[in-house]
């Protein structure tokens, strides 16, 4: 007897269910990591998941020398440190009293907010009434923050159409050009830090979730730190393709210059992301995310960075390309100072939009242990820090 139509169709439909539904459960697993080509990797156990204490070492705790004011004679020469426009402001709260909650009300560091135009009445009085630290607030020279007289306004237009074209974010955005040029070598020149030593460089709209309970500061004066880092991240290689070309022709004339101790396999490693490496010329593109950066700024008034910094600002790719200063800093720390040197801040928890630094630890609250990201899957293939582990140790 034949089969009638409908039910044919109804046991083809029934059919092709059940194949969808077993495909569902014995399909190869993704990685959540996108393109094969684009990564080459494995997504590591995050080492945040085991459980992290405070740094190895003496560490100064909070006494009443580190009260507010003139009392406050425990402090070494360091300041909490902020590029930030008036507009900001309800982000730039955001950020101090995340800072001041877990670590800035015990220790009472001064405040310095950098802008390159004057601070309005209301950012001061806010801010002010948000630490019981100094705040003290600072315009940018003109001659630090303008377009240096070298950059061709032609070629520039058309270098940004380059950029766009190929998703470059902020490229057509002049003022971005000359944060990254300014963060990357002229903003510890400012008059205001002349005396200072060592920085904590905070944004506005980032958290902080954990309890800090020792003077970070002083752990690296007494540890012999030159860098502190939370996040190690890869770079877009279509903003930076003359980066790593530009630091090759300098070695070459300052070979002096290398540490010993370098941390070159980092930059230049290529297994990871191939396609990085080939786009831009031979750099890995990993870097410290320098928004959140703890330094000591004796290293970037060097003779070493001051001679790197000018090469690459008179070779104009802070403008024809969109190179970052996280990526200046970062393949300066890898090739001029000893890797010893650089600290993973692992107990320090800390989100800037996307990416995370959450640690397995009770002094923590807010964000979710071992969690790189909360975007996007394919996000996790942008964590450089396996990398550093590999060719540099977690110290």
């Amino acid at each position: 007897m034949a089969v009638a139509r409908p039910v044919r169709a109804l046991a083809l439909a029934v059919f092709v269910v059940c194949c969808f539904f077993l495909y569902t459960i014995w399909r190869p697993a993704s990685s959540g990591t996108g393109s094969s080509a684009d990564f080459h990797g494995t997504i590591e156990r995050d080492p945040n998941l085991d459980l992290t204490g405070e740094p190895e070492g003496n560490l100064v705790r909070a006494t009443e020398g580190y009260a507010p004011g003139i009392a406050g004679t425990s402090r070494i020469n360091a300041t909490i440190l902020a590029l930030v426009r008036n507009e900001e402001l309800s982000g730039m709260l955001q950020s101090m009293q995340d800072l001041e909650r877990t670590w800035n009300s015990k220790f009472n560091y001064p405040w310095t907010f950098f802008n390159d135009v004057p601070f309005t009445e209301e950012f001061k009085r806010r801010t002010r009434a948000a630490t019981k630290a100094e705040t003290r607030y600072e315009v940018i020279p003109n001659e630090h923050w303008d377009t240096p007289s070298w950059i061709n306004d032609d070629l520039y237009k058309e270098s940004v159409k380059i950029l766009q074209e190929n998703d470059i974010q902020y490229a057509n955005m002049i003022s971005y050009h000359k944060m990254c040029r300014w963060n990357s070598g002229l903003f510890y020149k400012h008059p205001a830090l002349e005396n200072v030593q060592y920085y904590w460089r905070v944004e506005p709209k980032v958290h902080f979730f954990c309890d800090i309970d020792y003077d970070v500061f002083r752990y690296m004066q007494d540890h012999n730190k030159t860098y502190g880092f939370t996040i190690s991240l890869y770079d877009a290689p279509a903003s930076i393709r003359t980066l790593w070309p530009e630091t090759n022709k300098f070695i070459a004339q300052h070979p002096e210059y290398l540490h010993e101790n370098r941390a070159e396999q980092w930059l230049t490693e290529r297994e990871r992301r191939p396609i990085h490496w080939d786009q831009a010329n031979g750099y890995s593109t990993c870097h410290f995310w320098s928004n959140f950066e703890i330094a000591d700024m004796s290293f970037w008034r060097s003779q070493a960075y001051e001679d790197y910094f000018n090469h690459l600002d008179r070779a104009g790719g802070f403008f024809y390309e969109r190179w970052g200063d996280a990526p200046v800093h970062s393949i300066a720390l890898g090739l001029f100072e000893d890797k010893s040197k650089i600290h993973w801040f692992r107990d320090i928890g800390y989100q800037h939009i996307p990416f995370f630094n959450c640690p397995n630890s009770p002094k923590c609250k807010g964000c979710v242990t071992g969690r790189f990201t909360d975007g996007e899957a394919w996000l996790n293939k942008e964590d450089c820090r396996p990398n550093w582990f590999k060719y540099a140790g977690m110290g």
